[in-house]
């Protein structure tokens, strides 16, 4: 077993002040695979106190230098991807597949786009008579989940280093292995000291000491949004920016002359992946209420075959959840919806005595706009199927949560596009519409503030400066 006691802190692997071990564990056995010590505030102050000294070199180094940085990290990303992807499976449970396929070509990407995009950027130029300059804010506090762990530290880190900020990262305590890896490779790229450091822990204690220090310029978090507004919340003593991206109940708007056949499987099959456990996922599948009895057949029939089992398994297409207190939650979720009367049309049941934090794919119908599991994120592998009788109806249910990140529609392209401009949400899918890695990442309402990746990600992290002459 995997024993990490160190942070990385000005260039070197440090010791860290904390005394508590925190287990990683392999959610499909049950079995811990690493303990890593949990970091401190004190960590926190040495490796901010760090990050603050090499701002100044670090930001006044050519944008040019700072992207082959950035260039070097994502080809050595790239030349570990496989222990990467076989890393991350076995802390989460993602399956080996789609770790290949998504977890690491991602920030592969991440740093990758943000050296092209910063080798060309125009940090400074004229507008209406005066001098406009962008610059880095200065230390940027980077606060990251466990269901994308390597591509949502990317998104933070390489375009926060690209701006020119320097960087401290708490990563998520339930997938650290990944972490540790990207930290070997920026070592051994050889980034000047200080410009990144790592500090593994709690966010009870680090993520509130990088979120609240007087010499955090910046804070940017994804996570719940009950951990957002937390993080807003002590952020906000000290007056400093915060960038948030946070949940999501995002909906799947599908019209009458949608192929069915077609949506309603390839539906499915993207909300199940990642066990669910993705904040764009589209859980509410919103339906002509003529269509329900079909979508419900095809929706059982696609859950049903999907394979659920060995994440390491290249056939497996749903793992386990992330932890048994996942697994815990999403039950619960399960539960909610039978008791307040959803019908369920698929899964439900799981065996929480055998090995793994497995819930079985599951497909709820009947799903009313005031029931918890048509309101709250679930992060799990349960899709709701909800009725609507006109397309004016079908926006209003979309847009009936108190989140925004994602959605989509399907049907002809042009009642699908003008149904798409009406939901309240940061991207939306029209068709077969595929994810753009690169296109602004972020959402409305409860879903979050700021925009990740390509030019508006960088923007995040560049403060707006105004000279007249």
């Amino acid at each position: 077993m995997q024993i990490h006691d160190k942070n990385y802190i000005d260039g070197k692997w440090t010791a860290s002040s904390g005394t508590q071990r925190i287990p990683v564990t392999n959610p499909a056995t049950d079995e811990v695979i690493a303990e890593v010590t949990a970091g401190t505030s004190v960590d926190v102050d040495t490796a901010v106190a760090a990050a603050r000294a090499a701002f100044p070199a670090w930001s006044a180094t050519p944008a040019s230098e700072r992207a082959d940085y950035l260039a070097a990290i994502a080809g050595k990303i790239a030349e570990r991807s496989e222990e990467l992807a076989r890393t991350i499976s076995s802390e989460m449970g993602c399956p080996i597949s789609v770790a290949r396929a998504v977890q690491t070509p991602l920030p592969i990407n991440s740093f990758a786009e943000a050296a092209n995009i910063v080798r060309e950027y125009e940090f400074e130029g004229e507008h209406r008579g005066s001098t406009v300059v962008r610059e880095p804010f200065g230390v940027l506090g980077a606060i990251t989940p466990w269901n994308y762990p390597l591509h949502q530290i990317a998104l933070k880190v390489a375009y926060g280093l690209a701006a020119g900020n320097t960087v401290v990262v708490k990563p998520s305590e339930v997938t650290p292995l990944c972490a540790i890896t990207l930290t070997e490779i920026v070592d051994e790229v050889g980034l000047p000291p200080g410009v990144f450091n790592i500090v593994f822990g709690t966010g009870a204690e680090v993520g509130e000491a990088i979120a609240g220090h007087d010499d955090v310029d910046v804070v940017s978090f994804t996570g719940s949004t009950r951990a957002g507004k937390r993080v807003s919340e002590v952020a906000a003593r000290n007056v400093k920016k915060v960038s948030l991206e946070l949940g999501g109940k995002s909906p799947n708007v599908v019209l009458d002359d949608a192929d069915l056949a077609a949506v309603v499987p390839a539906s499915v099959q993207m909300m199940m992946m990642n066990s669910g456990q993705t904040c764009t996922a589209l859980t509410r599948m919103i339906v002509p209420r003529d269509k329900v009895a079909e979508v419900e057949a095809l929706a059982k029939a696609t859950a049903d075959a999907l394979p659920v089992g060995d994440p390491t398994d290249d056939g497996t297409a749903v793992g386990p959840l992330s932890s048994r207190a996942q697994q815990k939650r999403v039950l619960g979720f399960i539960k909610t919806g039978i008791d307040e009367g959803a019908r369920l049309v698929t899964g439900g049941a799981t065996d929480v005595d055998a090995p793994g934090a497995f819930v079985r794919p599951t497909v709820f119908s009947d799903v009313t706009e005031d029931m918890t599991i048509h309101q709250e994120e679930i992060f799990g592998p349960v899709l709701s199927i909800v009725a609507y009788d006109s397309e004016e109806e079908a926006v209003r249910i979309a847009n009936n949560t108190d989140y925004g990140l994602a959605g989509a529609v399907w049907g002809s392209p042009e009642r699908a596009e003008k149904i798409a401009r009406r939901i309240r949400a940061g991207q939306v899918q029209v068709n077969a519409g595929a994810f753009n890695p690169n296109a602004p990442f972020g959402g409305y309402k409860q879903s979050g503030l700021g925009r990740e990746a390509g030019e508006y990600g960088l923007e995040e992290f560049l403060e707006v400066k105004s000279i007249q002459r």
